[in-house]
């Protein structure tokens, strides 16, 4: 709505030009709204922009006429700078035109998007999100391309991950889903990998946030920055992901990958990777780059990352003990035998951990983690549990000489050619 009321000036030019002949029409109208832009004040501008608008759109004037005009109208609207004014025309505009959209398709799908922008500017994505969603993509008057509609539908999507609103951004991104596969602008390709990932990272679907973000920072066509940016991003929603096989497998991805030594997050990397404890200075550090859904409350009142630390440390000892009594275990990972326990019996029903529980005796019994079963462990499991640790003991240090020798060749080859090459 204007905050006042058109000038006396445009109000009186508009009513002359909408009886002028129709050959004057045209220049008169293009006269006007270059004087309107170049001279009203800032707190004019909209109620006489708004008035002209309505003006060319007026029965008096007539679609022939209106359409060029505005067409001009739209290019000469974009140049306006204050976006409150761009939100408030924009509108008025849009509601005028809405009557008899079918005519003036083009020009209505120009000017939402010119607000959307307007609301982007001011941080209002909810604003631009629902202004977008108003665009008609099944057009009588043209034929709209999967690019097309890919491109608002994605926009869209980054709009409500950008309010935090990861269920409409969802609703959103699996329409791109329907098309993607006809998609050819590989730069909207990469955004919809990009809003995949950010959405199961808001809905703390961690792993799968992992995996996305390492694909999208092998994305050739992506700057580097932000390939290190997303690898970055992959480390930490790696380490917040439930505890498990499958999270040992991403972590193993990640420690190999040869950029992973450039990011921050690497230390904390290596440490969980290595079966390493975390220090609670490591632990804060690493928090206060969290996001906050990523430090969202759990339902037994510890945080995301609370959680994977602790589940971490879980798996840590049971590497290192056959088996363990609930007291022993709460101490080790400094919380109450009770929560120790319900821990344990979660990851193992979830087959996270490979082992059974003695209720009686208050005991835990840890399994060799190849076996990837519930419950039943055997004896001769169980006393296999030193050559386990020699053999993954063995692996690690293979694994650290490795990457000690790819260290020495990338940073003195001449050495690594004279000494290491066979």
């Amino acid at each position: 709505m204007a905050t006042a009321a058109p000038s006396a000036h445009v109000t009186d030019r508009l009513l002359a030009l909408e009886d002028a002949p129709a050959s004057k029409r045209q220049a008169g109208y293009e006269e006007l709204l270059d004087k309107i832009i170049s001279t009203s004040p800032p707190e004019q501008l909209a109620a006489d922009l708004i008035a002209y608008a309505e003006s060319i759109l007026g029965d008096n004037v007539g679609i022939v006429a209106s359409r060029p005009l505005l067409a001009s109208f739209v290019d000469r609207f974009r140049t306006v700078s204050d976006s409150e004014v761009k939100i408030e025309v924009g509108n008025a505009a849009i509601s005028a035109i809405a009557p008899k959209v079918v005519s003036y398709e083009a020009q209505d799908t120009a000017l939402k998007l010119i607000v959307a922008d307007a609301y982007e500017a001011n941080e209002d994505y909810t604003g631009s999100a629902k202004t977008l969603q108003t665009v008609v993509l099944d057009s009588s008057q043209k034929a709209v391309s999967d690019n097309e509609k890919a491109d608002i539908w994605i926009r869209i999507t980054r709009c409500y991950l950008e309010e935090d609103d990861p269920t409409n951004a969802l609703a959103y991104l699996n329409r791109v889903k329907n098309v993607i596969h006809s998609v050819t602008d590989s730069a909207l390709r990469i955004q919809f990998q990009a809003s995949q990932a950010r959405i199961s990272d808001s809905r703390r679907n961690f792993l799968d946030a992992s995996t996305s973000y390492l694909n999208l920072s092998n994305e050739p066509a992506i700057d580097e920055e932000d390939r290190l940016q997303s690898l970055s991003a992959a480390i930490i929603c790696a380490v917040l992901a439930p505890a498990g096989p499958k999270r040992g497998k991403q972590l193993a991805r990640l420690y190999k990958d040869d950029r992973a030594s450039q990011v921050e997050e690497y230390g904390i990397l290596e440490k969980i990777f290595l079966d390493r404890v975390l220090d609670q200075d490591e632990i804060k550090a690493f928090g206060q780059k969290l996001r906050p859904h990523q430090m969202a409350k759990t339902a037994d009142g510890s945080t995301v990352l609370d959680k994977a630390v602790l589940e971490h440390n879980l798996l840590g000892v049971s590497r290192l003990y056959s088996n363990i009594g609930f007291s022993h275990l709460g101490e080790l990972l400094g919380v109450d035998p009770e929560r120790a326990e319900g821990y344990a019996r979660a990851m193992i029903e979830q087959g996270r951990l490979a082992g059974y529980m003695d209720q009686i005796d208050e005991l835990i019994y840890f399994e060799p983690e190849s076996s990837g079963e519930k419950g039943g462990a055997s004896a001769s499991a169980i006393g296999s549990k030193d050559l386990r640790q020699w053999d993954g003991n063995v692996q690690g240090l293979t694994e650290e000489v490795e990457k000690v020798t790819t260290m020495i060749q990338q940073q003195h080859p001449e050495f690594y050619a004279q000494h290491m090459v066979h």
